[in-house]
């Protein structure tokens, strides 16, 4: 039986969010607010019930890309905190950026968020969302700004606008066209609505203030003009509002009370407050306005989540596309068999806190082992296949020895492996000179056959090499498990197999860590100022291995993406695309423990 869990399971850490939301629970913060039913504006949800979302939270991804693992985590915290607290969870679209966005990654966004285990239906509710549903509403609101002097069309070229947009250390100069009057900042704005302008010509901005100490108050760009056909709203848009300037009305529009995110957008937080305020004075958005709170991103020890860097290595075919199974995307995990339990378990066991610290990737691992160790079946694969013969064992003759399927769960009962005359056992398994120490089969030592009989090496065949291709031995007919002689003979060597004729010919792909150091392309100790690292240069050459492998029978009907332990070598899956009837592939998830630290 292989034990892969620790004796002590860490605690979950802490999670700072928690108290926020506990405490506006307490104090009966948005225990007022209406909900329509689907998102609006104050005058929509005014003559509305009571909202019966105790909070609601969002994860609101755009679809630019696959999930990486950070995103898992922001994934699980949602959704999680929904869960606790009687809320809702919305799985919403940022799609604000024509040009960046397709179809395909909605649809694989949706696919992992699933696989994860969380849903956007919750209480009779369809929470799933487009920010490009809500354009009219943006424009309505710009239009408001404007109207009300907090916002204006700057005509400057963009080269003018960064050299007056000052530095963290000056302030910045106000635009010349900042004092236009508000029927001419409506005029150009409708103008740019209907596309009159090319791109670039002009830019709707804020009026806050060019001379903040908060770079991100000084007048930031709310609208921009792009002809460019978006994938849900086609060609009727000729401007699209900037990520910053929406993403607080989509937060407000659905009834979002705590708007979580990672501690990069807390510069944005004063302006995320500014803009819900401005339109909530003008009555357009309910209050209490939502709240934005941040946390620190996951970085992981031997993991890239650079976009750009994935981008890379996909693109120059340093792995097998985005779900390569050592990928850092939701859609490789899944193809590498890693569990939504194990990410479950690894999120609450990291907590949420506001420190950036790096996670040794051995902790991601354990998690993993802890849960796949409790939920997949046993089963017996040789990875390196060598022939052993059972001289004394009748010719032609097959019998069933039995295996428990699970040995922490014998609710699951038995398999049955046929036995026969020749097997195959692992290459390693055998040493004609041992090695002090070695416990297997040698000339003269005996050794269990896990599940059979206890057998005696007698010898070995060699090739013309001096290989050896080939192991003899003889069994002992009264030490089969099970029966009551099976302790009649002590040995301390004990040998998985599978029978020769029944074996299942099988691909297995031996994945490990993509990246060999801990920090990939990093500056390590005793670089010189001039040194840059490539994180190419990182990468594992043993990344993956691919062998030609024998399998017990029963895994010749593995369904797809079904996972096991393969006794002694780990947990693996059966690949869900290349895996075919004839001729099964399964990729290993995770070895039964850490080979990595020493290194890390």
């Amino acid at each position: 039986m292989s034990k892969d869990n620790h004796a002590t399971a860490p605690a979950p850490a802490a999670n700072f969010i928690k108290n926020i939301v506990e405490a506006d629970l307490a104090a009966g913060k948005h225990a007022q607010r209406r909900w329509a039913g689907q998102p609006g504006t104050a005058a929509d949800h005014a003559a509305a019930p009571l909202d019966p979302a105790k909070i609601r939270t969002r994860f609101p991804p755009e679809p630019n890309g696959y999930l990486h693992f950070g995103h898992a985590k922001s994934i699980l915290l949602n959704f999680g905190l929904a869960e606790q607290y009687g809320g809702r969870c919305h799985l919403r679209f940022d799609d604000t950026n024509p040009e960046k966005e397709e179809q395909e990654y909605v649809d694989s966004i949706i696919e992992s968020v699933k696989w994860l285990g969380c849903s956007w239906e919750q209480g009779g509710e369809d929470n799933l969302y487009y920010a490009s549903d809500y354009f009219d509403w943006m424009v309505q609101f710009a239009e408001y700004l404007v109207e009300t002097g907090h916002a204006y069309v700057d005509s400057q070229s963009a080269d003018e606008m960064r050299a007056n947009r000052g530095t963290l250390t000056q302030p910045g100069k106000d635009s010349p066209f900042r004092d236009r009057s508000a029927a001419e900042n409506m005029d150009l704005f409708k103008r740019m609505q209907a596309g009159e302008f090319a791109d670039g010509t002009h830019i709707l901005r804020a009026k806050i203030d060019m001379a903040s100490p908060n770079i991100n108050l000084r007048d930031p760009a709310i609208y921009r003009i792009r002809h460019a056909s978006h994938h849900n709203t086609g060609d009727r848009w000729c401007v699209y509002p900037m990520y910053t300037y929406a993403h607080p009305i989509e937060d407000a529009l659905e009834n979002i009370t705590h708007s979580i995110c990672t501690l990069e957008f807390e510069d944005q937080r004063p302006f995320y407050d500014w803009l819900l305020e401005r339109l909530a004075e003008g009555g357009l958005l309910q209050r209490p306005l939502p709240q934005q709170i941040e946390f620190s991103r996951l970085n992981l020890s031997y993991v890239l989540l650079s976009k750009r860097k994935l981008i890379q290595l996909v693109e120059e075919r340093h792995v097998d596309g985005w779900d390569d199974p050592r990928m850092p995307t939701l859609v490789g995990a899944r193809r590498r068999g890693y569990s939504p339990e194990g990410f479950r378990l690894f999120a609450e066991r990291i907590g949420v806190s506001k420190n950036d610290s790096l996670i040794d990737y051995a902790l991601f691992e354990d998690a993993m082992r802890e849960v796949m160790n409790e939920s997949d079946q046993r089963r017996i694969a040789v990875l390196d296949p060598l022939k052993l013969i059972i001289d004394n064992y009748p010719e032609g003759q097959v019998e069933e020895c039995f295996a428990p399927n699970h040995p922490l769960h014998p609710e699951l009962g038995q398999r049955a492996m046929p036995f026969s005359r020749e097997l195959w056992i692992e290459g390693e398994d055998f040493m004609e000179v041992p090695s002090k120490g070695y416990r297997r089969l040698f000339p003269g030592n005996m050794a269990r056959l896990r599940y059979g009989y206890v057998v005696k090496c007698t010898g070995c065949d060699k090739d013309e090499n001096g290989k050896v291709v080939a192991v003899h031995c003889e069994y002992l007919p009264e030490t089969r498990s099970g029966t009551p002689g099976a302790d009649s003979v002590k040995v301390k060597g004990n040998l998985h197999w599978v029978s020769a004729a029944h074996a299942c010919a099988a691909e297995i792909r031996l994945y490990d860590r993509l990246f060999k150091v801990a920090a990939p392309g990093a500056r390590r100790e005793g670089d010189t100022q001039d040194v840059e690292r490539n994180f190419l240069d990182d990468l594992n050459p043993e990344s993956k291995q691919v062998v030609a492998a024998l399998l017990e029978p029963s895994l010749r009907d593995a369904r797809p993406e079904q996972r096991f332990q393969f006794e002694r070598h780990g947990y693996f899956v059966a690949d869900h695309l290349d895996s075919g009837d004839s001729k099964p592939v399964f990729n290993r998830a995770v070895t039964l423990r850490d080979s990595w630290g020493a290194a890390g």
